[in-house]
C-alpha cells in the first residue's frame, strides 16, 4: 500500500507541475493573443499538461521502483535521475505514439521527463545540498583550528 501511495503521489506531483506549466501558456496566450506559435491551438492548457504530467509521473515512479529500489533518494546521482526521467518520458511518448501521437512527442515528453526529475531531485535535497555536493563546501558547523 506505501508503493502505491508513494506512486500516486510522484503522479499528482508531476501533474502539478504540468499544470502550473499549462497555466502558464494559457495566461501567455490570454495576454498575448498570437504571442505564442501554437498556444492558440489549444484551449484549456493546464488539464492538457496535467493529464500526461500525472502519467508522467506515474510511469517515473514505476522506473524509479525498478532502477533504484536498493538505494535511497538521497544516493542516487543528478545523473542518474535524469535518466530514469527520461525513460518515463519516452514511455510516455511510446504510448501516446502508440495511440496515434506524432513522432515529434517522443523527443517532447524525453526532455519533458528528464527536467521534471531533475526538477523534483532538486527541490527534494534542497539548492544548497546540491551546491555544495557540486562545488564543495566544508562542514560549517563544526570550527575549524
Amino acid at each position: 500500500m506505501k508503493r502505491v501511495r508513494a506512486t500516486l503521489g510522484m503522479g499528482v506531483l508531476w501533474a502539478a507541475i504540468g499544470f502550473g506549466v499549462g497555466g502558464v501558456i494559457e495566461l501567455l496566450d490570454n495576454l498575448l493573443p498570437g504571442g505564442l506559435a501554437m498556444a492558440s491551438r489549444v484551449d484549456m492548457w493546464p488539464q492538457t499538461l496535467a493529464i500526461p504530467g500525472f502519467i508522467g509521473g506515474v510511469l517515473f515512479a514505476i522506473v524509479l521502483m525498478i532502477a533504484a529500489r536498493r538505494q535511497r533518494l538521497d544516493e542516487l546521482s543528478m545523473p542518474t535521475f535524469a535518466g530514469l526521467g527520461a525513460v518515463a518520458g519516452l514511455a510516455l511518448g511510446g504510448i501516446a505514439m502508440a495511440i496515434g501521437a506524432p513522432v515529434m512527442f517522443l523527443g517532447i515528453m524525453t526532455l519533458a521527463g528528464t527536467a521534471a526529475a531533475t526538477g523534483l531531485l532538486l527541490v527534494a535535497r534542497g539548492p544548497g545540498a546540491y551546491l555544495r555536493k557540486r562545488f564543495g563546501g566544508g562542514d560549517r558547523t563544526r570550527l575549524e583550528p
